[in-house]
């Protein structure tokens, strides 16, 4: 018989409180798995992870407490208020998720893991007595406020041990399995004490029956449903996190890999374009080798471009490997270019036959305007197109005639460096001939000798100080090897430097 006067005994179901102990563990294990996650992760990827990792944590710690609720067998009925109960399962994923948060950032000063563990404890501790308050019965809850002082510690106290265990374990090299295990246990005891505290801090008077209204009663199989949904979203989140390690590590070891290759290539290149440098010195070649360089330059900008695409990529959670297979082939491709490049060059000190495509010459002289800003910038000229629409397509090397326009461009900067009373103007202009296009480059500086202007294609007549009159005449070889004509006239300044290219 129940005495009105006395509290309600209960008893505890000890495999339930086994299972909700288990719980608590496998809670624990899943959060200090999912920090690593977080904290690898970066930019848009984080907000996910922490979101599922909080999910996941946040349902095992509600699940663990309310298991501990039904784990108490009580003389009467006991119903739960269900919006109650939701009320806090949100509490405890907002806590996990402050958890998480402040376990993942870069640093954590002793500040901020007391200001964590205050707001975490805060949030374990009222998700408890919300659930607490969730009981429908026919009594009256009362508390013991030393015990429930005494759980709030506990509450505070396994929070701080928490965030520092994951704050620690969080860097995934530093951790095993048996380790993070043994945390784990630690901090599933810490809650299940924290949780069994605060369940002897209550006491059920008897009293009139309680409002059912949105109460509902927890069955057996329920209350199994509970344990068995909480362990597949725990078991469902570590594994999601294992997989996505595995993978990070895979796709670092062939970021790894691919930078690698980058680098010998860059350094292929690299060593290539420290030969030519030598050889400028040496032998004063500067039009040919800048030439070179420029041509070198375009296929190694493709490289690095499509190398960073890639590192973009795979620092995605889901990266495209279609797309990063396409751009590694692109890389080899463009790696690939710069024989093609010297070969071009060989192919035209042997006055080869050029590969020939139908090109748009304004689009040429656009490209090459944007290769040489650099050096018009820092030698302070000023480049002014004006390019006549609706000009034929013309057949050419594409990569022979950039090194011409280039040829070009590079004298007249080098005419205007010693024109220091005037503003540097390069003038570049296109327009329809008879022939098919002719393009004109016109700079602003001291102009040319009129008694050399016949003598300024031959091969080794130079009128600088440090050339050797190889650029003009290659110049000239390559636009006669496309059926075209180059040729400078008078000018009232500067110098005039004019070509034509056939439409057929």
């Amino acid at each position: 018989m129940i005495s009105a006067n006395a509290p309600l005994s209960g008893s505890y179901d000890y495999s339930e409180v086994a299972r909700s102990v288990l719980i608590a563990i496998a809670a624990s294990y899943a959060a200090l798995d999912l920090t690593g996650r977080v904290t690898a992760a970066s930019g848009r990827d984080r907000l996910p992870w922490l979101g599922g990792g909080a999910t996941a944590m946040g349902i095992g710690i509600w699940a663990m407490h309310f298991k501990g609720m039904l784990a108490l067998r009580l003389p009467v009925s006991v119903e739960y208020h269900w919006p109650t109960v939701l009320v806090s399962l949100f509490v405890a994923i907002l806590a996990s998720a402050v958890a998480l948060y402040v376990a993942s950032r870069q640093k954590m000063g002793p500040v901020e893991a007391l200001t964590g563990g205050v707001i975490m404890s805060t949030g374990i501790a009222g998700m408890h007595y919300i659930g607490m308050a969730a009981m429908r019965l026919p009594a009256i809850t009362r508390y013991s406020p030393l015990l429930v002082a005494l759980s709030v510690f506990f509450a505070f106290i396994f929070s701080l041990v928490g965030l520092l265990l994951a704050f620690d374990l969080r860097e995934e090299t530093k951790w095993t399995v048996p380790r993070r295990l043994g945390s784990a246990t630690v901090m599933g005891a810490a809650v299940s004490a924290m949780h069994y505290t605060g369940m002897a801090a209550a006491s059920f008077m008897p009293a009139s029956g309680p409002d059912l209204s949105h109460a509902v009663n927890i069955s057996p199989i329920a209350n199994s449903g509970i344990a068995i949904v909480t362990l597949i979203v725990i078991v469902a989140a570590v594994t999601t996190s294992s997989v996505d390690r595995r993978t990070s590590a895979e796709v670092q070891r062939f970021t790894q890999e691919l930078e690698r290759r980058v680098i010998e290539r860059t350094e292929q290149l690299n060593e290539a374009q420290a030969n030519l440098a030598r050889v400028s010195r040496g032998l004063a070649m500067g039009e040919l080798v800048a030439s070179i360089a420029h041509e070198v330059n375009q296929p190694l900008s493709g490289v690095v471009m499509n190398g960073n695409f890639v590192l973009r990529q795979l620092a995605r959670k889901m990266p495209n490997l279609e797309e990063v297979q396409q751009a590694v082939t692109e890389v080899v491709e463009d790696a690939n270019r710069v024989s093609t490049v010297i070969s071009r060059v060989r192919s035209l000190l042997k006055k080869a036959p050029p590969d020939k495509v139908e090109l748009d010459i304004n689009e040429l002289v656009q490209e090459v305007s944007v290769l040489v800003r650099n050096e018009t910038a820092r030698n302070r000229v000023q480049v002014r197109l004006q390019l006549a629409a609706g000009l034929p397509r013309v057949p050419g090397d594409r990569v022979q005639l950039q090194q011409v326009l280039i040829n070009l461009i590079m004298n007249a900067i080098d005419a205007m460096r010693t024109a220091t009373d005037r503003t540097r103007y390069l003038d570049i202009m296109s327009a329809k001939h008879a022939d098919g296009v002719v393009v004109r480059v016109q700079d602003s500086g001291i102009g040319l000798d009129p008694d050399r202007l016949e003598r300024i294609f031959e091969p080794f007549y130079t009128t600088k100080p440090q050339g050797i009159g190889i650029g003009l005449s290659i110049s000239r070889s390559i636009i006669e090897s496309h059926g075209g004509r180059l040729w400078t006239e008078p000018a009232s300044y500067g110098a005039i430097f004019q070509f034509t290219l056939p439409n057929q």
